[in-house]
């Protein structure tokens, strides 16, 4: 990988940053996360996860994630190229997520955005240090955000409403309080409205001060 940190080292103050989006299902990670790329002010270069789960409906090989087979992430982990790595046992088998060492990080370029989970956030922090990764933790109320979840399934060919409630009640250990604080998560964002929520992480990403701000 290109990026210059090294675990533990914290980066210059002209050095970006890597803004990760945490959030439970149905909390707006995929749209918030398209939306800040398309921001161009703010000058955030995607970082996109592998996983191994099947490629749903609407999502684009290098958009979303890299869809990879068992065999290749095995090849990538051989390989030493793999940074964190999760596994989940789901209604349809273990399916893997990870960051990969692609190269597609160089801090010395700019700040990059990706999706993270509170497991992931702690791998990106122990391999870049806690200064480089800055957590953007999204919080929806319950209610809605089961029926966010329940409407987005209804979409597909072929709904599978067992994994939407299998996803819906391992977050809430997933994201606990505890385990948000022990990845040194300490504050959130309301994403019930979206331009809001947007206002609000610009304003975060500005602050670090490494993002464009626009005049006028």
């Amino acid at each position: 990988m290109s990026c210059v940190l090294k675990s533990g080292e914290t980066p210059h103050e002209t050095m970006g940053r890597l803004f990760c989006v945490l959030g439970k299902s149905g909390s707006g990670k995929d749209t918030v996360f398209r939306a800040l790329v398309q921001e161009r002010a703010l000058g955030l270069r995607p970082v996109v996860g592998y996983t191994t789960r099947p490629h749903r409906e609407f999502e684009t090989e290098g958009v979303e994630y890299h869809f990879r087979s068992e065999a290749e992430f095995a090849a990538l982990r051989e390989a030493g190229k793999i940074i964190e790595e999760r596994s989940y046992r789901t209604m349809h088998g273990v399916w893997r997520y990870a960051t990969v060492d692609d190269g597609s990080i160089d801090f010395s370029a700019g700040s990059y955005l990706t999706i993270a989970t509170p497991e992931a956030l702690g791998g990106l922090r122990a391999r870049f240090g806690p200064a480089a990764v800055v957590p953007l933790y999204l919080e929806v109320e319950d209610g809605l955000r089961l029926r966010r979840m329940i409407r987005r399934e209804s979409r597909r060919e072929a709904p599978d409403y067992p994994e939407v409630c299998r996803r819906f009640l391992a977050d809430e250990q997933d994201f606990a309080r505890e385990v948000l604080r022990q990845q040194g998560v300490t504050a959130s964002i309301s994403n019930r409205r979206l331009r809001d929520c947007l206002a609000q992480i610009a304003g975060i990403i500005r602050q670090a001060g490494f993002a464009e701000i626009p005049r006028g």
